[in-house]
């Protein structure tokens, strides 16, 4: 029984990397030492790729202009390559307990009309093509959407979301969502959950940190076919998804104050 119990813990435990906010204006050298450390541990994490970015905060860095080519390379090497919105300009702001994950704050997706959603994914989804980038999951700006904007998604042929609550990755009105759960970077006793990268906030040890946390944890670090893999819809999950998003809601701002990087030991 022991032994059972103990391989249902392992081959249900892991983390995916998720990186946000990839554009030709990122820190170009902080995402080179992650290359290189991915490469060294056999790591293929998901890049949230902006497909027209327009934020200015990223504005501070030079441009790389060999942006598509770069993520070209990744793609090949396995990295799987996310829409991460379309333009990463947030021109809606939206209350707590209002967005469909009860985040709040501002958003390029929340109360704009459907029409309006689906054509900034569809744009998105065009220069992706033209640049031969094939693309099958999504995750919003600042985590924030609205009925509408899952409507939109499926509309133009993605059922996919890294965003939502829970210890599993589970389906909802015909979506499948692997959660992301906390700024912190730390895997749980038990379930599969997704990283929140953003290199721009990084500061000087933070790189550091992560490279021990990778070291200590790189054999429960999963791709995205696995962790798409592993959709469960047992009534045990959706209430458990329910509690961690309530306390979650409860402990938000606390979190939000915390550094991203945290680590945690086991």
């Amino acid at each position: 029984m022991f032994s059972i119990v103990k391989n249902y813990l392992k081959e249900n435990t892991g983390i995916l990397i998720r990186i946000d906010d990839v554009c030709e204006n990122m820190d170009w050298n902080k995402m080179r030492h992650l290359e290189s450390l991915f490469e060294k541990y056999s790591i293929k994490p998901v890049i949230g790729v902006i497909p027209n970015n327009k934020d200015d905060f990223f504005f501070n860095h030079p441009r790389n202009e060999n942006f598509w080519e770069q993520i070209r390379k990744w793609d090949k090497m396995g990295w799987e390559v996310a829409m991460h919105g379309y333009t990463h300009i947030y021109d809606r702001l939206c209350k707590k307990k209002a967005d469909y994950f009860n985040y709040g704050g501002g958003s390029e997706f929340f109360s704009h009309p459907i029409n309006v959603q689906i054509e900034k994914i569809k744009k998105g989804l065009e220069k992706f093509k033209k640049e031969n980038i094939k693309i099958r999951t999504f995750f919003a700006p600042n985590q924030t959407y609205d009925e509408n904007t899952f409507i939109a998604l499926k509309e133009c042929g993605i059922n996919e979301v890294i965003d939502g609550y829970g210890l599993m990755p589970y389906e909802e009105n015909n979506i499948r969502f692997i959660p992301q759960l906390f700024e912190k970077v730390l895997i749980l006793p038990f379930g599969i959950q997704s990283t929140k990268l953003h290199l721009q906030m990084w500061k000087e040890n933070d790189y550091d940190n992560f490279e021990k946390f990778i070291h200590k944890n790189h054999k429960n670090i999963i791709n995205y076919d696995q962790a798409i893999a592993k959709v469960s819809n047992r009534s045990f999950f959706y209430v458990i998804k329910f509690l961690i998003k309530y306390v979650l809601r409860l402990k938000r701002l606390g979190l939000k104050k915390d550094s991203e990087f945290n680590i945690k030991e086991n």
